[in-house]
């Protein structure tokens, strides 16, 4: 059984890699302070316009559960053959199978306190969805925190230009830990991005998502609210004090409401003037849940505009998160991973649901690197001696000094990424002994000399320390192209 066949957008694959770009770029710009309020941002970081990671001494790219829940639900569909009438219950029962409890994926808060760990007790208890997430079953606190939203962008990006499937399919994964508000408001999120893969007006966009939610809903009020204010004052820090005066944490308690969050990214949509730079610097300052509203305010904003709207910034958001994305989850063998992959994933779920053969670009290698400005995770030694980027399709290295410089990507989890979060990473490597390795070499024409290239593999060794194998070299002349292969060798475990 599959959808009416539709006839995706000509750039439906590169809106979908720019919408998770977007979720990761704002994911990672919001973590380190997430939960700061307004006034504590404003004072000790300003208007947060740029990753902020190196104050707080972190890295960049972390594990979280924005990340984690966003992509990792979506096998519910996978696993059942992309079957468009998936239940509730279905979705569930996902969750049971890529969860390992008190460790992946989600907030373990307690039950009664987060809202998912409580949907989790719900379904290892034998309470399917979506009575697992109801507020008969939870109350109405718990039942409306803003996980529901969270986790719903890649459930939007199947339905390009169907707002109505996507805000139904949105209602489907919400219920399994949701209900009431939070409910509507990832309908609201879902319906603006898929339609937001054909239309960038945003009146347009916000008048076909509240049709699809109840009038007299708080989220409806909300939303017109914000529009109202935004007619009448285009100054965003005092809408902002609007938002705090009606729609506070005090008046929607629980760890963190939809309420509070949803007006966020309304804000900064109606604010942000569509520029992606200025829509995740009012998400950000604006406070609260600031991981969470920024990764949906950038899913949205990438998808609208594309990856033009990510590389027109002065901001470089891209070269640092270097497409980059952990999955903590039970499946090992995809916890290390990158926006490409997770985003021809996405596609070829809708283009399946929609009776259409799926892509495999470059006969569905590893490493393809076929969407613009894409590198798969790959990134220099040593960023002042080799630049990375992308060629037409291609990985392009450029030595800018003399000498010998690597480049590398993970297949295990790296050492900056260990113990960084709360989200464990339970990893199996991507890459194994016997398996074999092709790289195929092409040495620019206007080279000045030949270029030797050694394939290498890092290991963690003795006392888990990390340890350089060397593979197979060759020395090429100026325009030449040559095919390595390598059988990786045995690295003792």
């Amino acid at each position: 059984m599959s959808l009416p066949t539709i006839d995706h957008p000509s750039d439906y694959l590169e809106r979908v890699y720019a919408g998770v770009l977007g979720k990761l770029i704002g994911m990672y710009l919001g973590r380190p302070f997430e939960g700061w309020p307004h006034a504590r941002i404003v004072a000790e970081l300003g208007e947060v316009d740029d990753y902020v990671h190196e104050r707080f001494g972190v890295p960049l790219v972390v594990a979280d559960d924005d990340i984690s829940g966003t992509f990792t639900f979506l096998r519910a569909l996978e696993d059942r053959q992309n079957d468009p009438a998936l239940t509730p219950a279905q979705i569930g029962e996902s969750w049971l199978n890529y969860l390992v409890e008190g460790r992946t994926i989600l907030w373990w808060g307690g039950v009664g306190t987060s809202t998912e760990h409580t949907a989790f007790a719900r379904l290892k208890a034998g309470i399917a969805a979506p009575e697992s997430g109801s507020i008969a079953r939870n109350g109405s606190t718990i039942a409306q925190q803003i996980g529901a939203q969270i986790f719903i962008d890649g459930w939007a990006m199947l339905f390009p230009g169907e707002p109505d499937r996507a805000a139904d399919s949105a209602r489907r994964a919400a219920s399994v830990s949701h209900d009431g508000e939070a409910i509507h408001g990832a309908q609201v999120v879902a319906a603006i991005e898929a339609q937001a893969f054909v239309e960038t007006d945003l009146d347009r966009l916000l008048d076909t998502a509240v049709a699809l939610i109840p009038a007299d809903s708080t989220i409806a009020r909300v939303i017109h609210d914000l529009r109202d204010w935004r007619a009448a004052d285009d100054d965003w820090q005092r809408t902002r004090t609007l938002i705090e005066e009606r729609y506070n944490y005090d008046r929607y308690p629980g760890a963190c409401h939809m309420v509070p969050n949803h007006a966020v990214v309304i804000h900064a949509l109606l604010h942000g003037d569509n520029d992606f730079r200025r829509t995740l610097m009012i998400a950000n300052t604006d406070g609260w849940d600031t991981d969470c509203n920024a990764g949906n305010v950038g899913a949205i904003m990438g998808i609208r505009n594309g990856l033009a709207g990510i590389d027109a910034s002065p901001v470089d958001w891209r070269h640092p998160v270097a497409d980059r994305m952990y999955l903590a989850s039970a499946e090992g063998g995809r916890v290390i991973t990158d926006a490409v992959r997770e985003s021809v994933r996405i596609a070829n779920a809708s283009r399946q649901l929609h009776g259409r053969d799926p892509i495999a670009p470059k006969d569905d290698a590893r490493f393809h690197f076929s969407l613009p400005g894409s590198v798969q995770g790959f990134r220099a030694d040593d960023p002042s001696r080799l630049a990375v980027g992308n060629d037409g399709g291609r990985l392009a290295l450029t030595l800018t000094s003399g000498g010998a410089a690597g480049v590398f990507t993970d297949t295990f989890i790296p050492e900056e990424a260990r113990g960084v979060t709360n989200y464990t990473l339970m990893a199996s490597p991507t890459l194994h002994p016997g398996q074999v390795v092709t790289a195929a070499l092409a040495v620019d024409p206007g080279n000045a000399g030949p270029v030797e290239v050694t394939l290498f593999l890092r290991v963690y060794g003795s006392d888990d320390r990390v340890e350089q194998v060397d593979g197979p070299a060759v020395a090429l002349p100026a325009g030449a192209s040559e095919a390595m292969t390598w059988t990786i060798p045995d690295v003792g475990g």
